[in-house]
């Protein structure tokens, strides 16, 4: 395993998926951990993507006390129904609901009449106390949640919002097995903002992957704008990017030495 920075960013490069969702999930259940000692509970964010399998079970696995804690999920898509398999809420019944039962866990409600109105919901709940912790991943557009490059606002002053999902980012729904075809992707989803991602405590965020090859370097190397959003976690004061060889092939000498 090897380490670096980028700018305030912990980089962590293990030699494969495995490693890379072990680490993450342990990393984060030490994180979830102090914050009960510290507030005798936890909020965290988990996102909900094939990308985050690994990190996931790890972090499942760990002895922690579920009793305490509360679950947010970062986005959902707009229109689907409530039982469809693709939500996100069907992704976190199944990888993370069906194995622990946590104090509490909000959903987005997807398929509202009033997508203003649920934002302003979630809104609320999310700024009732901070968050602790959120497990994250990077999109091959460098999107974090759904704020693709197009509405990603690092000053959002909304917490949470409607957008519009970017021709890369759906693609990529297709490309992960989530969709058939590019058509049965939704084009709007409900998302969490950069800002209320940002003011998680901690960070712990997993790429795998040869598709995020570009997107990493990118989140390394680029400057810090909307052009990838991910670029934002090197100035978060505690996030820690993990990554796989596959996905820091484009690295170059920071990943060598």
């Amino acid at each position: 395993m090897k380490e670096f920075t980028a700018g305030t960013l912990r980089v962590v490069i293990s030699e494969n998926r495995a490693a890379m969702g072990a680490a993450a999930g342990v990393d984060a259940a030490r994180a979830i951990s102090r914050a009960i000692e510290r507030n005798g509970a936890a909020r965290i964010i988990l996102a909900s993507a094939p990308s985050q399998n690994e990190t996931l079970a790890a972090l499942l696995a760990e002895p922690l006390d579920w009793s305490r804690i509360t679950i947010f999920h970062m986005d959902e898509y707009l229109g689907l129904a409530v039982d469809h398999p693709q939500t996100f809420r069907a992704y976190q019944r199944e990888r993370v609901l069906s194995k622990i039962t946590p104090r509490a866990f909000h959903g987005i409600a997807g398929e509202s009449a009033d997508a203003a109105a649920e934002c302003a919901r979630y809104s609320a709940l999310l700024a009732a106390a901070p968050i602790d912790v959120c497990c994250l991943g990077i999109g091959e557009n460098g999107h974090l949640a759904f704020n693709d490059p197009p509405v990603a606002d690092f000053a959002d002053a909304a917490l949470v919002k409607v957008v519009e999902l970017d021709d890369m980012c759906r693609r990529q729904q297709v490309n992960d097995g989530c969709f058939p075809a590019l058509a049965d992707v939704p084009t709007h989803a409900i998302t969490l903002t950069i800002p209320s991602l940002m003011a998680a405590h901690a960070l712990f965020c997993s790429v795998p992957g040869p598709r995020k090859a570009a997107a990493v370097r990118a989140t390394v190397h680029d400057a810090i704008a909307t052009a990838c959003p991910a670029t934002i976690m090197r100035r978060h004061a505690a996030a820690t990017l993990y990554i796989d060889t596959d996905s820091a092939a484009l690295l170059g000498e920071a990943a060598a030495n």
